[in-house]
């Protein structure tokens, strides 16, 4: 993003700070990233000592990217002598050892020497070489310390910009006892328990309708497991907000509460069809490969179909008869099933507009050519009286209804 992170509308702030000298520059390119390195870590005074391609250098101006300041404030020189003539003390940047018996510091080392110095009067400087082969030996001798970097030993040698860059940054952040320049504003209080505890009540009053903590006998530990999850995360009172609009958009759907009803469209037929193409005994093994497409067939259940389902689990005289909920039956989705008994469950909703009746007898006239048979029930007589309605299904099942007493009910 051109221009991230300036802001022309600041004043450029001018602190004593060391004094780079670049010794014989090769290249125009370096220079500006020099520049644009010691504009970004308060580095203002820049001294040239024979820059090999001319000066000024127009190169240079691009690569410094808007810290024109830096170089059109740039001084001259013809020897490394010249430019330090006024320095106090003088690092030179080197990744060779030179064999001088100078101390050798790293960058965050000498930003902790030079500023007692400067911040008593005094000019220091930090001196880079050429390019091709830094500094010479009697350049070195100048210096009072050898700066250096901790670096791979086979290949040692940084771009002058690189170098810039870090012992910049350790200066800069010596200064400023290395705050950083911002932080991310609290833009929302963090929840309090309460808020975050009637999230997780909505939040699993809703997973309950669906039926998703099963088996039961787990769902203490799920519903911890899932608290655990939000938890974690510390969330704000915002984050919590946008969670609550998540859950309603999910429950209410874009159309209103989702009420049930077959997936339909041409994705839906063609699960159907290749449901349908590898059989029910195919479907029936664990390891077929179309079990899961057969769960994306499965409807979101009704109030009728859930309260029915409720009673039948609950009733023990269904224990052993082997129904199941929502199972696909070839192209078909039938309510309940029993396959042992080839007996379908079918919740017929209190109104249905001509296509899905039209769709229910195909179904139905599907499921009767294979010998099914199939119990209607409708969604009415499940709110009015589910009990009458279990006994009708054991009615079809002979010897099922007088099977068991009142108390297994």
């Amino acid at each position: 993003m051109p221009g991230a992170g300036t802001d022309k509308t600041k004043n450029w702030v001018v602190t004593p700070a060391p004094v780079v000298v670049l010794v014989e520059s090769q290249l125009g390119e370096n220079i500006g990233a020099v520049a644009r390195a010691m504009a970004n870590f308060g580095l203002s005074r820049l001294r040239l000592v024979k820059p090999q391609q001319g000066w000024p250098n127009e190169r240079a101006r691009v690569m410094a990217s808007g810290a024109d300041r830096i170089l059109d404030e740039a001084e001259l020189f013809e020897t490394l002598a010249e430019a330090i003539a006024d320095c106090h003390f003088v690092f030179a940047s080197t990744a060779r050892t030179h064999d001088q018996a100078k101390p050798v510091v790293g960058a965050e080392e000498a930003a902790r020497i030079a500023a007692p110095r400067i911040a008593d009067g005094q000019t220091v400087a930090l001196v880079f070489g050429r390019e091709r082969n830094g500094l010479e030996n009697d350049e070195v001798g100048l210096a009072d310390a050898i700066l250096t970097l901790p670096v791979n030993p086979a290949f040692a040698s940084l771009n002058l910009g690189q170098a810039a860059v870090i012992v910049g940054y350790e200066w800069f952040k010596q200064q400023g006892e290395g705050a950083l320049p911002f932080s991310a504003s609290e833009k929302s209080p963090p929840a309090p328990k309460e808020q975050l505890l009637a999230f997780f009540n909505d939040l699993e009053r809703e997973l309950e309708r669906i039926e998703y903590f099963r088996p039961h006998e787990k769902r203490g530990t799920m519903v911890v497991n899932m608290r655990n999850i939000f938890t974690r995360m510390q969330p704000t009172q915002q984050d919590i907000r946008t969670l609550h609009g998540v859950v309603m958009a999910l429950v209410e759907g874009r159309k209103g509460p989702a009420r049930g009803g077959l997936l339909d469209g041409p994705e839906a037929d063609m699960l159907r069809n290749l449901l349908a193409q590898h059989g029910k005994a195919e479907i029936a093994r664990a390891d077929s490969p179309v079990r899961g497409l057969a769960r994306l067939l499965r409807r979101n259940p009704t109030d009728a179909e859930r309260a029915l389902w409720t009673a039948i689990t609950g009733d023990r005289r269904f224990s052993s008869l082997g129904f199941k909920r929502q199972t696909p039956i070839g192209p078909h989705i039938a309510d309940f099933v029993s396959f042992p008994l080839r007996l379908v469950v079918d919740v017929v909703p209190d109104s249905e507009d001509a296509p899905s009746a039209e769709a229910r007898r195909q179904k139905r006239d599907w499921m009767r050519e294979r010998e099914y048979r199939i119990v209607d029930v409708k969604a009415d007589d499940v709110t009015a009286d589910v009990g009458d309605v279990l006994e009708r299904i054991l009615g079809v099942i002979p010897g099922r209804a007088e099977s068991a007493s009142p108390e297994d009910r």
